[in-house]
């Protein structure tokens, strides 16, 4: 894998860490602003919406300079953002540095992934997108949990320029390692939109959004599950969470590696098992070892479907695959906005805590079926095609004796 890869991967595990460290931080944030807690969440919230219209926005804009340019001026905007946010006087203008730290986030990913693939041969197209992609799930393992020690005992501004400081890394990175590549010639608005009228491209985002919303329903609400229902104190769900990140750090690498083997089988495998996990999580979240271990397999199978979902984007859209990879990593986020509604009303509506797993796994499975569909309608494209070929080559003519 080439070292560039490397660079890609920090600024994505620093992109990762302000994402989640937040929710780690919520109570001291609230307090040194004198908010609630509901009203410190929009942090969150405001992130999650930044990525989702930050994407598409920041990609087309993107278009007219080269993806490593690109690159780097997205990691500059993320570095702008988070000093915002450590230097904010105010919870608006904290706020508002998250948004602007979270326009960075879908564009880097979606480009990224492009740029990683590019780095690679064919085959081993998906490896690459996951090596970026373990920056994310390292986050997940090392710097949030980090940051969030490093918030509760130096303060959570602390917090943020240490993420800012990471971005200045990345940036480096990028400038020194990623390769010059050539302004892609020919590239058109127009063009990038022409691949949402693709059916197979929005199938895989559609998948993007129930399978990886399946995993979030059950996380956005894994500290009262596990202390309710499984009876762990508050200090262990930071370990608890620290198991969901190995786990997706194993199901990501896994991931990538067979999606490049056998990309669909592997979507298979690893949506069919997170929706049986998930419905099994309403059981064994009452036992402290079984709901460790679930949770463990949660981030596994849950991260093992990232690289081939955005694999499928890139090889749908390859005429276009820019704008639709940026599109795929806005739609993570909206499947994690979606599962935690979702799982909100069931729990709202007396259904329990464990409640919220059941609407992972339907989600999952959803995830699923739209799999087995969009390969339906491949195969009976390919099948069509090798008619109409087969149709369309004339028959050999005799040429009459004496002839030549």
């Amino acid at each position: 894998m080439p070292l560039a890869l490397l660079a890609l991967a920090i600024g994505a595990f620093g992109i990762g860490t302000t994402e989640f460290v937040i929710m780690g931080l919520l109570p001291e944030v609230a307090g040194d602003f004198h908010v609630s807690i509901p009203t410190a969440g929009y942090l969150v919230t405001g992130y999650a919406l930044g990525v989702v219209l930050g994407a598409p926005l920041m990609t087309v804009l993107g278009t007219r300079i080269s993806r490593k340019r690109m690159l780097m001026l997205l990691m500059g905007l993320f570095i702008a953002g988070n000093v915002l946010s450590a230097l904010a006087p105010t919870f608006e203008l904290m706020l508002a540095g998250r948004v602007v730290a979270s326009l960075a986030h879908g564009a880097f990913f979606g480009i990224g992934s492009v740029v990683a693939a590019d780095l690679v041969a064919p085959e081993k197209k998906a490896g690459a997108i996951a090596m970026m992609f373990t920056g994310l799930t390292v986050a997940n393992v090392v710097g949030v949990p980090l940051g969030t020690f490093i918030g509760q005992t130096a303060g959570w501004r602390a917090t943020f320029i240490i993420v800012a400081a990471l971005g200045v890394l990345g940036l480096v990175g990028v400038a020194k390692l990623v390769p010059e590549q050539p302004k892609p010639e020919g590239v058109r608005i127009r063009h990038e939109l022409a691949a949402f009228r693709n059916i197979q491209v929005l199938l895989a985002m559609a998948m993007t959004v129930l399978g990886f919303g399946g995993v979030f329903a059950a996380i956005t609400y894994i500290t009262p599950m596990m202390t309710d229902a499984a009876g762990f104190a508050d200090s262990s769900v930071t370990w608890l969470l620290v198991l969901f990140g190995l786990g997706m750090v194993g199901g990501n690498l896994v991931g990538g590696k067979f999606a490049d083997r056998a990309l669909m089988p592997m979507l298979y495998i690893s949506l069919g098992a997170l929706a049986l996990v998930l419905g099994l999580f309403t059981v064994t979240a009452h036992n402290k070892i079984a709901a460790a271990v679930t949770i463990t397999l949660i981030g596994a199978l849950g991260f093992a479907t990232v690289p081939p979902l955005q694999k499928r984007v890139l090889d749908q859209a390859s005429g276009a695959p820019t704008l639709a990879s940026a599109v795929n990593i806005g739609a993570f986020n909206l499947g994690n906005a979606l599962a935690a509604w979702l799982g909100g009303i069931v729990i709202a509506a007396g259904l329990g805590i464990t409640a919220p797993n059941w609407v992972g796994a339907v989600l999952a499975a959803s995830a699923l079926a739209l799999a087995v569909l969009s390969s339906a309608l491949e195969r009976r494209d390919v099948r069509r095609d090798s008619r109409i070929v087969a149709a369309g080559v004339p028959e050999p003519v005799a040429v009459p004796a004496g002839r030549s």
